[in-house]
């Protein structure tokens, strides 16, 4: 469908929109619309130099008063001419001057117009499809916002054409079921587009004989209309069909017409490309002028703007300098107070961490005082007084059962303050040293529901300093302690080895695991222990778990000095 038809359409159903009232008077804008009026009226009539000249008119006007919805509307004039006059890149450079001044609008009749022509251009003309139906789909976008059904319905025949000459039969559908469905808002101009489309669309689906009832309508009403270009391209559509029904006697007498029709078309663009030769300087000129006014009022209106800037600039920076001063005073308060909360803070951790490795260093001591005692004192006496009443019992003639239960009830005391000497000190850990403690721990509490395995690339023999291996072998036994109570796991692993100066222990479970950043300290009691036992020896401590997928512990303490 050619610019001129939608023109004509758009101009009797709605000329243009209402002028932007501002601080400009409103006769002058009266003037401009009636320049820009008088403008149309001579393109209508392919009076081309007189509405090009109208137009200019009025954009110098629109300009210097700065309103930028008859500046858009001029721009827009002007392209529509240089459209006609297949002056392509012209009047897509008046058609995009146009829209950049209308976005400041809420004109959304002219932002749909411009739209629309530079749709046209970009999609019938230079074959760029994407880009015509983005702007396709804007122009019908800001009709929808005017409720204007016949601009509408404009909009959707062109999408529908788009759609279907890129073979998107499915997206146009849509469109074209709004056609069918709203005839009454389209005119004797669109009936030839209407029956082409609906031509297009049931060949599309195979069903010839309605598809050849619309192609036939369409050029029925072509023959009566004035739409000479919608006709040729039925022509055109019509003759490509009825070649593939193998009807070439038909198809011929339309591919026919379609030349008769082109030559008819081009012979018309040569008669107003040769109207213009005598313009083409004039109107070279005239793009130049355009230019330059815009350059000038642009370059005034950009020196008034720097002024006003600089000013609010001044204002500006004083209130900044005077907030940001307000603002860092604060943050120096805030700052020097969590500084000091931070101190604080530090120091009472330090101090809670020194009270538990002092209980728990005093919990070690006299678990080895009180050990000690029981086996080397409590142990021996017992044993001695015990030898003593066997002998006593052995040179009677006759049984004493009274020294016999005595003698009884001492060895039975005897296990017992052996055993809790060893649960206190284990005898392997004194004897032997802390890898066969740790072995001997790892098999006590294996069961059939969890398996505690050992493994050391270390000597079994290696021993360090007393103090050492008493809290390494606690830790231990705290670990798999933790593993037994809260894991529900199945296997367990200790493994220590020696890196360089430092001894590393690993204990790891396959039980349910934990989220190390919800982890409760209360829960994690023991844990907390122990990492302030290794804070206290100047190790490393590492907890890597996850839910459902078991739990590492690493640590890594200086081994210390035998000396």
């Amino acid at each position: 469908m050619s610019t001129k038809s939608i023109y004509s359409i758009v101009f009797f159903f709605c000329l243009f929109s209402n002028s932007l009232l501002g601080q400009t008077p409103i006769k002058k804008e009266t003037e401009i619309n009636t320049l820009i009026d008088n403008a149309i009226d001579y393109w209508y009539n392919d009076q081309y130099d007189l509405s090009l000249r109208k137009a200019k008119k009025a954009l110098d006007q629109s300009i210097a008063i700065k309103d930028s919805n008859l500046i858009a509307e001029s721009y827009n004039v002007i392209g529509v001419n240089f459209d006609d006059l297949v002056l392509l890149d012209k009047a897509m450079f008046y058609y995009k001057q146009g829209l950049k001044y209308a976005k400041g609008t809420n004109n959304s009749v002219l932002k749909s117009k411009l739209n629309n022509n530079i749709a046209n251009i970009y999609f019938f003309e230079q074959k760029k499809y994407q880009l015509g139906l983005n702007y396709y789909q804007k122009a019908l976008q800001y009709s929808e916002q005017t409720k204007d059904s016949v601009k509408i319905y404009l909009r959707k025949l062109n999408m529908t054409w788009a759609y279907f000459e890129i073979n998107k039969f499915k997206e146009g559908k849509v469109h074209l079921d709004y056609i069918n469905k709203h005839k009454k808002f389209g005119d004797e101009s669109t009936l030839v587009l209407e029956n082409m489309l609906n031509g297009l669309f049931f060949e599309k689906k195979q069903e010839l004989k309605k598809a050849n009832y619309y192609y036939s309508k369409a050029i029925e009403f072509g023959k009566k209309g004035l739409e000479k270009f919608d006709l040729m391209i039925t022509h055109e559509k019509f003759a490509a069909f009825l070649a593939k029904q193998k009807d070439y006697q038909r198809a011929y007498e339309n591919l026919a017409q379609f030349n008769t029709l082109s030559n008819e078309i081009l012979e018309s663009e040569k008669v107003k490309k040769a109207k213009t030769t005598g313009l083409n300087v004039e109107l070279n000129e005239y793009l130049r002028e355009i230019k330059r006014v815009e350059s000038d009022n642009k370059k005034k209106q950009e020196l008034l703007e720097l002024e006003t800037t600089m000013e609010r600039r001044k204002f500006i920076a004083l209130i900044s300098i005077l907030f940001i001063s307000i603002i860092l005073f604060y943050f120096y308060i805030q700052n020097s107070r969590l500084i000091q909360k931070n101190r604080l803070n530090g120091l009472r951790n330090k101090l809670q961490q020194n009270i538990i490795n002092a209980t728990l260093t005093g919990q070690e001591m006299e678990r080895k005082k009180i050990a000690y005692f029981l086996h080397d004192n409590i142990s021996a006496l017992l044993s001695t007084a015990g030898i003593h009443l066997s002998i006593i019992n052995s040179k009677s003639d006759q049984k004493n059962e009274e020294l016999t239960k005595t003698i009884t009830i001492l060895n039975e005391v005897h296990e017992k303050v052996r055993d809790l000497s060893h649960e206190l000190i284990p005898a392997l850990l004194v004897r032997f040293g802390l890898f066969y403690a740790v072995e001997d721990v790892c098999e006590k509490n294996s069961n059939s529901k969890l398996q505690v395995e050992y493994e050391s690339s270390i000597e079994k023999e290696k021993r360090f300093t007393d103090e050492f291996e008493i809290k390494i072998f606690f830790i231990i036994s705290e670990l798999i302690n933790n593993i037994i109570k809260h894991s529900n796991a199945s296997i367990a692993k200790i493994s220590i080895d020696l890196n360089q100066d430092q001894l590393q222990i690993k204990a790891f479970d396959n039980g349910k695991g934990f989220d190390t950043k919800q982890f409760n300290t209360a829960e994690g009691f023991g844990i907390n222990q122990i990492k302030s036992r290794i804070n206290g020896m100047k190790g490393k401590f590492i907890i890597d778990s996850k839910l459902d997928m078991g739990t590492i512990i690493t640590i890594e303490v200086p081994i210390p000095s035998e000396n």
